[in-house]
């Protein structure tokens, strides 16, 4: 199902809400497929994949007559799952990264730790604004869903700007960057990047 020498991972989840398969490669070249049925959506994951250079597809259907929630909470579980499978034992992994990204009057930034130890610190998102019909609070849906699945400590802030799109696009890029730096390989690095001896 998933090699972790290549680093890729497939997955499927299906409940009465949603249904969703997903692709992930961490050493890819940026290629998305997106269609979650959200084009709202669909657009930050093709930021997400090109910025962070990741390859990843996902194919989802979820009750959008109900609301987006589901749908756009279920990617974020499974993306998160298929992140922790393709890291593996995350052996020569820097762990941490860190990227600011702007986006006109919008300056975001995000912080990861591929610790194991999920944690969502979210701060300056106007949660109450939309772009189009996508609610900005959905991203925190998303991001608290990959946190826990992917064993991630996720700090991520806007801080400053107005515009809700470009405060959500800002955060995507960040949140791609950071990530494409906490999973590359180190040289340096021997084992697990832990005094512990695993993460």
């Amino acid at each position: 199902m998933s090699s972790v020498s290549q680093r890729k991972a497939r997955k499927y989840r299906k409940t009465s809400e949603t249904e969703i398969s997903l692709s992930l490669g961490l050493d890819g070249k940026g290629l998305g497929k997106i269609k979650t049925g959200i084009p709202f959506f669909d657009h930050m994951l093709n930021l997400f994949a090109r910025h962070g250079l990741f390859d990843l597809e996902v194919k989802a259907k979820g009750d959008l007559d109900v609301d987006l929630h589901h749908t756009v909470e279920d990617v974020g579980i499974v993306l998160g799952q298929a992140l922790s499978t393709a890291l593996g034992k995350k052996e020569g992994i820097r762990r941490y990264g860190c990227a600011h990204v702007p986006m006109d009057e919008t300056l975001a930034r995000v912080v990861v730790d591929l610790s194991g130890r999920p944690y969502l610190e979210l701060r300056g998102l106007n949660r109450r604004g939309r772009a189009g019909n996508f609610s900005a609070q959905l991203v925190e849906e998303f991001l608290r869903a990959l946190s826990v699945q992917g064993g991630m400590n996720l700090h991520a802030e806007i801080l400053y700007g107005r515009d809700v799109h470009h405060q959500i696009e800002a955060l995507f890029k960040a949140l791609a960057k950071a990530l494409q730096e906490a999973v590359s390989r180190d040289p340096r690095v021997k084992g697990v990047p832990s005094t512990k001896g695993r993460i």
